[in-house]
């Protein structure tokens, strides 16, 4: 009996000591670096002599690679090289409208759980505030650092932001871009990436040496379509003039390398006129890295190697699709193709070693310049940026103020808003996108700081608050509308919630219309017709959706396009309704972009050819 109590009281210590190691948060890891100055096996390699010009570090790093060595050093997620003392290295992380674990750089299971949510690019967009978005990119360069710092990243190149034009208005990318202007999207790429990069607003050089973060302008190039009635982003072929291309696709990517001086770029799926993006000699090496001086490296979009030969049949064979992407000038895989082949590549004398140095000189170059190959992180210039910077107030403020700068007012008959606070007056709030506060996110977005809904928000300002979802979903193909009526008619003020969400769009899902989906408006127009007073009809959307039914319905007193706001839309949103912050100014920004545009227009002879398009200028 006496054995039997002594085995159970050792289960139960042996239990207890591995309950407390399971709740014990792990030891922080130190940020991966390469050249610590305490090992006498690397320190008097010349690729660790900080003094030394890049180029030549690198020249150095390169040549002591054995070629198997070096074949694994030209695919996103990179092993260690123990001799040399190099860790291993993840090339993708994302950070489209804040950091994010979408990729695999980037993990938020250490001291750092979250990071500051940022609204959906197209929202932000709207702002037409070229400062905000420097800003914004500011925050998420520091809170990156922030995070390699804390030992929770691999990897500090950030694959953003996306800048292709937003011409088809059913892509489900079209939310992660600028809109469909070329002179817009140019401007944002410059700004986002210098803030991410650490670079002053003007370009005017570094402001603590190096790069803070490493920004990717993408997709690379005439991409905007992703799957459609049976066509995909994998075979899917753009046939575009040489006017259109010079007028529309590539001003971005030029403004993004010549003036923004991004450290990276990504090569698309699709192939333009016949020729895949990542096998393009004269769009990788010949435009980008002669005309434009680009220098950094060139990342495929994650696969893209391989459905050259797979999907499109481009190359014979898998050795030709590694030669043809790795002559045209890209560095580095997304995915394990050229690990896979470019060895019998070799071997069949359809690559050379000097086009596998070059892109590892690249590629080295970009870790080098971010301080990687510099000793300890710790005492390097962002080296004292810590987790206390990531959700500070300050950043999760600039949250706030960029989903206000970019939410719109498009309708507001007879001033219907802003609504008057009154301590007796009640508030229903209605509507599938109402209480979920990820629908208020958009795609590639991390954790957020702070998880508040529309609903939320509103109750904050409205005690008696009602709210029925009147749709499982957003498709909402089997409505409420009975129980939604009933709520609106005993409110003094509805809220209607609407739109779309990542069902309807999102990377490899395209929109076949622009209509909202199911019976949403059936239910609008009833719900409305059922107050007592004109309702508030907001929309979360990336994409446009026509809703010229309810700029035309009397029952519905004002639209607010609320696009995906970000952790803080609903607060944003609310102080619009209540009157604390001015949609207006927007608009008028709005407009004094559009005349400044106009004139640019004119200036450069295509502003009879867009009048003539658009058959009017109201």
């Amino acid at each position: 009996m006496r054995n039997r109590q002594v085995q159970i009281l050792s289960l139960l210590i042996t239990f207890a000591s591995a309950a407390t190691l399971l709740s014990t948060p792990a030891a922080a890891q130190p940020p991966p670096f390469s050249c610590d100055p305490s090992s006498p096996s690397t320190k008097s390699f010349p690729f660790c002599k900080a003094s030394l010009p890049i180029s030549k570090r690198a020249q150095d790093l390169v040549s002591r690679l054995t070629l198997d060595e070096k074949i694994l050093q030209l695919v996103s997620s990179t092993p260690a090289i123990p001799r040399l003392g190099v860790p291993a290295y993840e090339w993708w992380s994302e950070s489209l409208h804040g950091v994010s674990n979408a990729g695999r750089g980037i993990h938020f299971d250490g001291t750092i759980k979250s990071a500051t949510s940022f609204p959906q690019v197209i929202l932000t967009a709207a702002s037409f505030d070229a400062d905000l978005w420097y800003r914004i990119g500011q925050v998420i360069g520091t809170e990156a650092r922030a995070v390699y710092n804390a030992g929770q990243a691999t990897g500090m190149t950030f694959w953003a932001p996306n800048i292709n034009i937003f011409r088809d208005p059913r892509w489900g990318r079209g939310q992660e871009t600028p809109g469909e202007d070329p002179l817009v999207t140019g401007k944002y790429a410059v700004s986002y990436v210098r803030g991410v990069q650490g670079d002053r607003p003007q370009g005017g050089g570094k402001s603590r040496g190096g790069l803070q973060a490493s920004a990717c302008c993408k997709h690379f190039t005439a991409y905007d379509l992703d799957r459609w009635k049976g066509v995909d982003r994998y075979d899917f072929d753009a046939q575009v003039t040489a006017q259109d291309m010079a007028d529309t696709f590539q001003p971005p990517f030029q403004k993004c390398i010549q003036d923004g001086k991004a450290s990276g770029i990504m090569c698309a799926y699709n192939r333009v006129n016949g020729v895949p993006s990542c096998a393009d000699y004269n769009l990788l090496s010949n435009i980008a890295r002669r005309q434009w001086s680009f220098h950094g490296y060139i990342t495929s979009d994650c696969d893209a190697v391989s459905i050259m030969y797979d999907n499109q049949k481009y190359a014979k064979t898998p050795e030709d699709a590694v030669a043809d992407a790795l002559k045209a000038g890209m560095d580095v895989n997304c995915g394990t193709y050229l690990q896979n082949h470019t060895k019998s590549a070799v071997e069949q004398r359809k690559v050379s070693v000097s086009e596998i140095d070059r892109a590892l000189h690249n590629l080295f170059s970009v870790r080098m310049r971010l301080g990687l190959f510099n000793g300890d992180p710790k005492k390097q210039p962002f080296g004292n940026i810590g987790p206390d910077q990531v959700c500070s107030q300050k950043h999760q403020d600039l949250a706030l103020e960029a989903a206000r700068s970019g939410i719109v007012l498009l309708k507001n008959k007879e001033k219907h808003l802003p609504l008057q606070r009154s301590k007796s007056a009640s508030l229903a709030v209605i509507g599938p996108n109402a209480n979920k506060a990820s629908n208020l996110l958009g795609n590639y977005a991390g954790p957020p700081c702070k998880s508040v809904t529309l609903l939320q928000a509103l109750q904050s300002y409205v005690k008696d608050t009602r709210y029925q979802p009147g749709c499982d979903d957003v498709v909402c193909s089997s409505p409420q509308i009975a129980q939604a009526v009933e709520v609106a008619k005993a409110a003094d003020h509805v809220v209607l919630i609407m739109g779309l969400d990542q069902t309807q769009e999102r990377e490899d899902f395209d929109r076949v219309d622009l209509v909202l989906p199911g019976r949403q408006q059936e239910f609008i127009t009833t719900v409305a017709q059922a107050a007592k007073k004109p309702v508030i009809l907001v929309i979360l959307c990336g994409g446009p959706v026509d809703i010229r039914f309810a700029r035309d319905d009397q029952n519905i007193g004002s639209i607010l396009w609320a696009g995906y706001p970000g952790e803080a839309g609903g607060m944003a949103l609310s102080e619009i309704i209540f009157g604390e912050h001015n949609p207006g100014k927007i608009l008028r920004s709005l407009f004094t972009s559009w005349l400044l545009y106009l004139s640019f227009l004119k200036k450069s002879g295509r502003f009879l050819l867009l009048l003539k398009q658009e058959g009017d200028c109201q």
